[in-house]
């Protein structure tokens, strides 16, 4: 195999197989942020509903369950990502610093990483030498930790998508409870978050590869028990006078 033919696969294919998977990563993500997002405002709103069918209860509650939500998930999203961050920067300054006191025993070390992938002494040399020469740094990130400089998350963004997938989550069921007439408002919301949590759960199967009617199934009976069980314990409070 010659130099230009494994220097061409390798970013070629492999590359945008790694950044497909990335954003998928980050897609599905948005996909059970949302689903959070409906089952906790859907429990909130419906438990409240249960004791009370005063409207600015249950609105006052649903927007206190959207924006406490939303804030709970971008921290620990925020926490979650500033600590795989921090370790991606950690590897890059260690990998610099190697490189620079060290060169020559990093480019051994490089050879025996692609000697490990399968290569030949000489072509695993050849390898080495001439991705050092062009960007050494990335080609030991790339080979001893299957990471790319570009590909350090920041903990803001992460954040932020977790809260606005949440909110827009949120937002559905605390619409289909307030926006009905008070004696169908339960029922309407039922039915609005199951159809919802149904969509959830097919479209996080489909970009996992799983299989959708397993998912939505399991999605759709915790979302279920969820709601049944805040709507039974807001209608006992609500009748035994204790809210």
């Amino acid at each position: 195999m010659t130099m230009d033919a494994i220097e061409g696969r390798r970013p070629g294919r492999e590359r945008r197989r790694e950044r497909l998977a990335s954003r998928l990563n980050w897609l599905r993500a948005g996909v059970l942020g949302a689903d959070d997002g409906i089952v906790s405002v859907a429990a909130v709103a419906v438990g409240v509903a249960g004791a009370t069918t005063a409207a600015s209860a249950v609105l006052t509650a649903g927007i206190a369950a959207l924006v406490g939500g939303a804030v709970s998930m971008a921290l620990g999203e925020y926490v979650s990502v500033s600590s795989q961050s921090d370790s991606q920067r950690a590897l890059l300054e260690k990998e610099s610093r190697e490189l620079r006191d060290d060169p020559r025993a990093e480019l051994e070390e490089l050879v025996a990483a692609y000697r490990a992938k399968g290569l030949s002494e000489r072509t695993a040399r050849a390898v080495a030498e001439e991705l050092s020469e062009h960007d050494a740094l990335g080609a030991h990130l790339e080979a001893e930790y299957s990471i790319d400089r570009e590909d350090v998350v920041s903990p803001w963004s992460a954040a932020f998508a977790s809260a606005v997938s949440f909110t827009l989550g949120g937002i559905l069921p605390l619409l289909a409870i307030l926006l009905p007439p008070q004696p169908v408002r339960i029922a309407v919301e039922f039915v609005v978050v199951l159809v919802a949590l149904a969509a959830t759960g097919a479209t996080s199967a489909l970009i996992g590869g799983a299989r959708v009617w397993r998912a939505m199934l399991r999605v759709v009976a915790g979302g279920a028990l969820a709601l049944a069980a805040t709507f039974a314990i807001g209608r006992l409070l609500g009748a035994t006078g204790v809210v």
